[in-house]
Order: structure tokens, then sequence, then C-alpha cells
């Protein structure tokens, strides 16, 4: 017989396999490693040589010296980063190539701590995407925020029964469960398995936001019961369709670290700010010109520091 843990995955990788060849500016951030590279080129290809995406995207290793968040979560960097293993009791790091498995050393121990609390929930383990790059910063392809290193991507894709290989971790597509027209969740990818794992994620002390899709938000107010205060945490936001986003709090006493203004909101978000997500007004929001990229010199002058401009 094979286990509800293995049933989920082997559900889970078919799905995965079946959307592929499917990319979306949307999913950017779980892309494939040759995904990812062509987006990757395109980018470095009209930015500037002052770019805080190019200078800090480029660089391979952490700073020396004790670990300090710098800025916001999308202005920021790190120093004294320190990576997560890329294969621990209860994670494994997807997208290895990315050098993007490094973090504050509190996202590093919620992800520890996280894994641990899994066991008995019904999910197995945790695909980890993106946390920060060695130096923290504006990344050249994904995302705004994962600046400080206290953001991180995981998957809502169930870690299979075995360990992955390179090849997979750097071309298994993560898995939607959102159905096509974004109004509910997918049943037969969508379970209990996957609720345990965001309100374990959003009841973490550290947590300051999740984010997930608004139909996966919906389906959490659907089936929660009376203890609804973490769903405060829990907040809708555009794609989000495969993963969840968790981001914690600065660290405590850390005065370079700038926590999100305003906090979340009072109550479980699950009334008339969450109907608002399923307008025509939030799924076709009006395009923007694009912005000026984002200069070493816009950062904390602490950060220009770091890569020693």
């Amino acid at each position: 017989m094979i286990g509800i843990s293995a049933r989920l995955w082997l559900v889970c990788l078919s799905a995965a396999l079946a959307v592929a060849a499917i990319a979306s500016k949307n999913t950017a951030a779980q892309d494939t490693a040759a995904q990812d590279a062509v987006r990757r080129q395109a980018v470095l290809a009209r930015l500037p040589e002052d770019a805080a995406q190019r200078v800090f995207g480029l660089v391979a290793a952490p700073s020396p010296g004790p670990a300090r968040p710098i800025g916001s979560y999308s202005k920021g960097c790190l120093a004294g980063a320190v990576a997560l293993p890329a294969d621990g009791p209860g994670w494994q790091v997807m997208r290895p190539s990315r050098n993007r498995a490094w973090g504050d050393p509190t996202m590093i121990a919620v992800i520890e701590r996280l894994a641990a609390a899994l066991p008995g929930t019904g999910w197995p383990g945790l695909l980890i995407g993106d946390i920060a790059q060695p130096r923290g910063g504006p990344m050249l392809t994904g995302h705004a925020s994962h600046q400080l290193g206290l953001d991180a991507d995981i998957w809502l894709t169930p870690m299979p029964p075995r360990q992955l290989d390179s090849g997979e971790r750097e071309g298994m597509p993560a898995v939607k469960v959102v159905t096509a027209d974004g109004n509910d969740v997918d049943r037969s990818l969508f379970g209990r398995a996957h609720y345990d794992l965001i309100e374990a994620a959003a009841r973490l002390p550290e947590t300051e936001r999740i984010f997930v899709n608004p139909a996966i938000k919906r389906e959490l107010c659907r089936e929660a019961g009376a203890d609804r205060d973490w769903l405060r945490r829990v907040r809708p936001w555009w794609g989000h369709d495969d993963h969840l986003h968790l981001r914690i709090v600065c660290p405590h006493g850390d005065p370079q670290c700038v926590n999100s203004i305003p906090p979340p909101p009072p109550g479980d978000g699950c009334g008339k700010e969450l109907d608002w997500w399923f307008t025509d007004e939030a799924r076709h929001p009006k395009p923007h010109p694009p912005a000026r990229p984002i200069l070493v010199s816009d950062l904390p002058a602490a950060c220009a520091a770091l890569v020693g401009r």
C-alpha cells in the first residue's frame, strides 16, 4: 500500500508535469532553472551598472561578521547571512543553482522549527524555494521583497518520500493548487494537509505575514473553526497559487531592520476585504509604467558598504 503522503506526492507530481510548459509572470518566483536563466539574462541586458539588482544579484558569497538585516523587506540587504542546508529533517531546498537559500539566522531557525512541527499533520515535509541572496538585496528575477533574509517561499507541493536529485530540484515545476478561473482551490490538489501547513506557519510567533493566493485564503476562511486569530496573518496577494510566502518580523533589538508598516489589520481578513480580490478591479489592475531600477545608492548606506560601493 502507498501511504497518504506518497499518494499526495504522486497526485501533485502528475499535475505538475501536465502544466510544466506553462509560464506566468505571477509565478516567476518558482520558475525552473532554465526559465530563470533566460529571464536573468534579459534583465541583466537592460540594467545599468549601478543597479542594485545587478550588483547584489551577482554576489556569490555572504559577508563576514554577525548577521544584520538592513533596511526594509523591499529595499534592504543582509549582512552575515547563513545558508539553509540543502537537505534536513523535514525539508529539501529547490532551485539550488539560484544560490538563494541564504537567510538571517532567525529565519533559518524558523524553517527548521516549522519542519519539525509537521509530523502528524499529514504534510510530509517542506520544499523550500527562494529565501534571499548571499547578501540579500534586490533579486534579478522573481521577487520585489526577499531582501533581508526574512522572507521564504515554501512550495505547496508536498515533499516526496525520497531525496530529489539535482535535475528534479532544478526542473520540477511547483504545483498550482488553484482552479484556472481563480475562484477556488482545486480540491484534487488542495486538502487538509495544505491547510495544516499554512496554519502551522501562521501560528509561529515570529510570523509577520503569510501571502497566499486569494482563493487559498478563502478556503482557509471556510474551514477555520472558532479559533481564527491566526488567519489575520494570512494575506491574499496576486500569484502565490503554488507556494506560500512566509515573512517573519525583524529580529528583536536590531535597529537597522524595518518591519512592515502598517502591521496586518485586526480581524480574520475573511470579509469584504477578501471579496475585493475576486472583483474585476483586483483581477485586472491598471498597468503602470515600468519603475526605474533601484540603484545601490537608493538602499541604506550600510548596504552600499556591504558590496564595496
